[in-house]
């Protein structure tokens, strides 16, 4: 994913856990996240109810959920966690773009992976 993100001219920076991510998130502006939903230390899902409890003063990150898991209990729950999206595995070309034309609305904006 992250090549294709980068082939696609978007600026990707990377976090191993929920912790990280949230700590990266605090310090930097992003356009958009791409959480992975299992992590070590912190999962995504908690990791975007602590984004979104700290939002406050700060415009609304979109965070799009990223996971393997594609059932709709699994939908329900990134919604539930305040995820603005949700991007099955294995992850295809099209459909990266077409998450990045919603939530970007043009190509040459630069998302963060996380």
């Amino acid at each position: 994913m992250i090549r294709s993100l980068e082939k696609l001219g978007c600026e990707v920076d990377i976090a191993m856990n929920g912790l990280e991510a949230l700590e990266k998130w605090e310090h930097r502006a992003y356009d958009l996240v791409l959480m992975d939903c299992q992590m070590p230390e912190m999962d995504g899902y908690e990791a975007a109810i602590q984004i979104r409890n700290r939002e406050h003063g700060r415009g609304r990150t979109p965070i799009v959920a990223v996971t393997a898991n594609a059932m709709t209990y699994d939908r329900e729950r990134c919604r539930q966690t305040g995820m603005d999206g949700f991007l099955s595995k294995p992850i295809h070309m099209e459909e990266l773009k077409r998450l990045l034309a919603q939530h970007l609305g043009e190509p040459q904006a630069t998302p963060t992976g996380r």
